[in-house]
């Protein structure tokens, strides 16, 4: 259970674990920002999801029961991804492992048809498990895109507690693109679950939980204090997947590319408020919304989705969308090239340099040798924040004073990824923290890892 005894202390929380969680950065993304390929549980088989109860970190100090799903001992949040591939046959035996309190549970799975349903009791929207008991839910992956799962059973309880988590079906086609259409192909793929807790939702769960139920709500308004990306809260959001900080929030959502790739966002929208997904950099191609593809209706092979630089992600709803970055029209030389030197730049048809093993691939050749058109003040003139190199061109470090940077070990460009809803880029009312993510730029030349 999370107590504050006053708004001083929460300030002093928050600072506290702000601190220490940027102390941990540097370890804990350096390694990895992030896979080119989402993480989560690839399935070949039957898989058991085991509904237990458990606590989660939020990053101003304090932890927070919940629910969750989990393929092992220890429940998640949110549950595990689960990636399947067109046509496949996928069956989910789901165990019901919460206290007594909290009642049936169930799973279900929008945009999809039950073949089978086995085990369990009548509810109301689904066969449901009793507790310590279970129920088997059996399907075909008919349609690739993005989707999402979580309980049928009380929603307004089950879901605020934890109980949801991402389908990914992979195309027949590709294993590079969203759909089966060469339009929606990407370099790499990020997840973005967007959810939130009302604190006194839990709190009342957890208080209940030890008796013989039904779990009552507490009355008034629904009123959340925390916003997650992949069940963290900011900063927490920007630190390495699986880390043993977070052992019950297992996904990040650092976001981390090169000039010209293709960025598939899959954002979902998992809790019970609409959250406007913001986006700096550049706008991005939307390509399919709950799992099915926008297409032109003259020409049914090409894309008619917009081009946005906010996803509106309502409650239950799913949005994939294609983000590109190369640095065209900056007005400047990214890669700090002086005019004269020796590095060239070969326009294509496009205008890039699209030489690939090249340190300047996808530059901007209008751009090539142009001056920076500022000049930047002395350093003792200047506030830095984490994510600054010491240099305005990318790839290249710069002096920065003592105990300065270092989250950025690469010199990438760095734009932040948030809930255009300002009062939830904060944890209880402390800021910075909430809805709210990096995502990085870096040079060709840096390797990303997985």
């Amino acid at each position: 259970m999370t107590i504050f005894k006053s708004k001083k202390l929460v300030s002093r929380l928050g600072l506290k674990r702000l601190i220490s969680t940027c102390s941990l950065l540097l370890t804990l993304i350096a390694p990895s920002f992030v896979n080119a390929v989402i993480i989560g549980e690839q399935v070949t088989g039957p898989v058991t999801l085991t509904a237990s109860a458990g606590y989660i970190s939020v990053a101003d100090g304090g932890s927070i029961y919940s629910w969750g799903y989990s393929t092992g001992g220890v429940m998640q949040l949110p549950g595990p991804t689960l990636i399947v591939n067109e046509g496949d046959e996928v069956s989910i035996t789901l165990v019901n492992s919460l206290p007594t309190a909290a009642g049936n549970v169930s799973i279900i799975f929008p945009g999809h048809i039950m073949t089978s349903i086995t085990g369990g009791v009548d509810g109301d929207l689904t066969k449901e498990a009793p507790v310590g008991g279970t129920v088997t839910y059996t399907f075909t992956a008919n349609n690739p895109g993005t989707y999402q799962y979580h309980s049928g059973t009380r929603p307004d309880l089950q879901v605020e507690m934890g109980l949801y988590g991402a389908l990914i079906v992979r195309p027949a086609s590709s294993a590079s693109c969203a759909y089966n259409n060469d339009n929606t192909c990407y370099d790499r793929e990020n997840l973005f679950i967007l959810s939130e807790i009302d604190l006194q939702v839990h709190q009342a769960a957890e208080l209940q939980a030890s008796g013989a139920g039904p779990i009552e709500l507490p009355q008034g308004e629904y009123n959340s204090e925390y916003w997650l990306i992949n069940g963290r809260a900011a900063p927490d959001t920007m630190a390495a997947a699986g880390n043993e900080v977070l052992p019950t929030q297992p996904y990040n959502a650092m976001a981390r590319m090169h000039p010209g790739e293709k960025l598939l966002m899959r954002v979902i929208g998992a809790g019970r408020e609409s959250h406007p997904f913001h986006f700096h950099g550049n706008h991005a191609q939307v390509l399919a919304r709950d799992g099915r593809l926008l297409l032109s209706e003259s020409d049914a092979t090409q894309l008619s989705g917009p081009l946005l630089f906010t996803i509106p992600a309502a409650p239950g709803s799913t949005t994939d969308a294609i983000f590109e970055w190369t640095g065209k029209d900056l007005g400047w030389d990214m890669y700090g090239h002086l005019a004269g030197g020796t590095e060239t730049c070969t326009p294509d048809a496009d205008g890039y340099h699209n030489v690939a093993t090249d340190t300047n691939y996808r530059e901007w050749c209008a751009d090539h040798a142009k001056a920076l058109p500022v000049e930047l003040p002395a350093l003792s003139s200047l506030a830095f924040g984490g994510f600054y190199s010491g240099s305005p061109y990318l790839g290249a470090l710069g002096s920065l004073p003592p105990g300065e940077g270092g989250l950025n070990p690469d010199a990438g460009f760095s734009y932040m990824w948030h809930s255009h809803t300002e009062r939830e880029m904060v944890n209880n009312d402390v800021f910075p923290g909430g809805m709210m993510t990096m995502l990085i730029i870096e040079a060709p030349s840096v390797e990303i890892t997985d």
